[in-house]
């Protein structure tokens, strides 16, 4: 079965940002704990047999909804002072909330989990960013290969298993992008309850996949990678315990481009150079920003001086995440030269190319390519987006921009980042939100 994901419900922003550009950005801040990671954790929370905790949970509009739909399984979820705790419940009720479940993009991997757990489920089509339309086909075929049988209809997804339950299987996550990230969770998830060994053949690598994988080992899950797969022996019992969320690789990518376009320079903590996809870091250097880690253990950026065009293509780990991608484009608006991104994880990403034109970026796309021709004088603007790097390009484009724009999407922006406005306030940027609420687009 194959199914695209739908758009997401229509929420609203209570406030808008207003940012005058022109400062370079210089000090220190500390990383938060990945939402990407942390959103998978949280489904992978739904399989234990005790109370666990996770440590480091960002401060994020995807986490306090994760908590809500959780409780609505039966769990008891709790957030408090950055620690997400999971007591399980007595009995599963095997629904994904409707509402809450078309918020993030993680449904199918929580749906998982509660198949996993009592052998049936249904679920809403996954929400979240509307950068593009998703395959969720090998979620699907993960719980097919686990011995459910889905249907769908217009409002979401049913899986039911026979009395048995989950079973052991092989299923393979490989799309024409690469593996997919999500449905290897989804199907460790599985495989973790399954009663055998189970293997994923092209796993992903991303540090969401090996931080779950590593959280279940921690509980007792025999997890085993070699040339064939992810190998997962499934177990009866999954302890409790605590687990600490990986910096955010994304967060602190975002932070260096903001240092760089402006001109100035960045001390991270929480993070070390080794927690950076290659990618990445090659992509930076290329630009003229260099990382290197300091004597206690944070990353730092000195001043880059002029900046330089590169041509990058994202990948999977270890290469230039997708979602660094945006922020990527609006730092290269200050570079010498045409630089070139080029998208290989999704088919197309250049939902962040309008607004940045608004602030008067020579920047277009053609196909999975991104060309930037720099440097550009950028000006105020009035600008929105309805993803979260997307809005996060935009802002660091006012952030260079001469004079005061105006940037609405904050909605998004909450839901990746915790901190990431006061973080730049700490930095030196000139930064005000204005309550307002209006409908998203």
């Amino acid at each position: 079965m194959s199914a695209v994901a739908s758009p997401s419900s229509a929420v609203t922003d209570d406030v808008v940002v207003q940012v005058t550009g022109g400062r370079p950005l210089s000090g220190r801040i500390t990383v938060q704990g990945s939402k990407n990671v942390a959103l998978h954790l949280y489904a992978a929370a739904l399989l234990v047999d005790a109370p666990v905790t996770l440590l480091g949970a960002p401060a994020i509009l995807d986490t306090d909804v994760c908590a809500r739909i959780l409780t609505h399984t039966g769990a008891q979820a709790t957030v408090t002072g950055g620690q997400f705790t999971v007591a399980p419940a007595n009995r599963v009720q095997p629904v994904i909330h409707s509402q809450l479940g078309r918020r993030v993009r993680t449904t199918c991997v929580l749906a998982a989990a509660v198949l996993a757990r009592c052998g049936r489920v249904a679920f809403p089509w996954p929400g979240g960013d509307a950068v593009c339309a998703r395959l969720i086909d090998r979620h699907l075929a993960a719980m097919e290969a686990a011995g459910a049988v889905v249907s769908n209809n217009e409002t979401g997804m049913f899986a039911q298993c026979g009395p048995g339950g989950v079973r052991p299987f092989a299923v393979d996550v490989g799309t024409p992008y690469g593996p997919s990230l999500g449905a290897t969770v989804t199907a460790l998830l599985l495989a973790a309850r399954a009663p055998g060994t189970s293997l994923i053949i092209s796993p992903s690598i991303e540090p969401e996949v090996t931080e779950t994988a590593a959280f279940l080992a921690d509980r007792g899950v025999h997890v085993h990678w070699d040339a064939a797969g992810l190998h997962v022996t499934g177990s009866a019992h999954i302890a409790g315990g605590t687990f600490v969320v990986a910096g955010d690789r994304i967060e602190a990518a975002t932070m260096i481009m903001a240092a760089a376009a402006t001109g100035g320079s960045i001390r991270l903590g929480g993070i070390t150079t080794a927690d950076l996809p290659d990618g990445l870091t090659a992509a930076l250097a290329d630009a003229g920003a260099y990382l290197a880690d300091t004597p206690g253990g944070e990353v730092h950026m000195p001043p880059a001086g002029p900046l330089r065009a590169v041509e990058a293509a994202t990948g999977p780990h270890p290469g230039l995440p997708t979602d660094t991608a945006p922020q990527l484009a609006a730092m290269l608006t200050q570079a010498h030269g045409t630089s070139q991104i080029t998208e290989r994880i999704y088919p197309q990403r250049d939902t962040h190319l309008h607004g940045l034109t608004a602030f008067g970026a020579a920047i277009s796309s053609k196909g999975p390519a991104v060309l930037v021709h720099g440097a550009s004088r950028l000006r105020a603007a009035q600008v929105e987006a309805s993803d979260i790097r997307a809005v996060t390009a935009l802002l660091l484009a006012g952030l260079v921009a001469e004079g005061t724009s105006t940037i609405r999407g904050m909605y998004h922006l909450r839901r990746g980042y915790g901190h990431l406005l006061s973080n730049l306030a700490t930095l030196g940027a000139d930064i005000t939100t204005i309550p307002e609420a209006r409908p998203c687009p």
